[in-house]
């Protein structure tokens, strides 16, 4: 087996049993949540097929419906965000990207916090629009997406930071 596919089964099975053992408990003042699980989708490989990248992206948000209950909310942000991977990197990274020659462990911070942060902004309003699926409480919309937002992009990125860098 290839050594990249290995790493990105262990890393799905490691933040999805992450995001239902310990994520999907934790509930700050009553709409802070972080959402680790995306995290695979901004490591999955640049050069892998873009359907099976969307097939899987949709495999680890219905297991992360299936454990939580939330009835497809999951997958339908997942593969959202794993749709607009490809100009985020572009806008984040630039011509590392059109070369895709971006390894993580090599890029700098404040394009690695970009990436992490527009991702994780698209995927948490798709997530909190179709859960609350309501118009009238768009503000409650928003307030989940800021806060959550912000909980899952610190601990994403320490996350990414802690785990691909080089040690020196």
């Amino acid at each position: 087996m290839n050594s990249v596919i290995g790493l990105n089964i262990v890393r799905f099975i490691f933040l999805l049993l992450l995001q239902v053992m310990i994520c999907n408990h934790i509930n700050f003042f009553g709409y802070i949540n972080p959402y680790i699980y995306v995290i695979f989708i901004f490591l999955f490989p640049i050069r892998e097929e873009r359907l099976l990248f969307l097939l899987v992206s949709f495999v680890l948000g219905l297991m992360v419906d299936l454990f939580s209950d939330s009835g497809g909310v999951h997958a339908a942000a997942a593969v959202s965000l794993a749709y607009v991977r490809p100009i985020l990197l572009k806008n984040s990274f630039g011509m590392q990207y059109e070369h895709q020659s971006i390894k993580i462990r090599n890029t700098d911070i404040g394009s690695l916090i970009t990436y992490i942060s527009f991702g994780v902004i698209i995927h948490h309003l798709v997530l909190f629009s179709l859960e609350i699926f309501n118009v009238s409480k768009i503000l409650l919309v928003l307030k989940k997406t800021l806060f959550s937002s912000i909980f899952t992009i610190i601990l994403s990125v320490l996350i990414i930071i802690l785990f691909s860098r080089n040690k020196k």
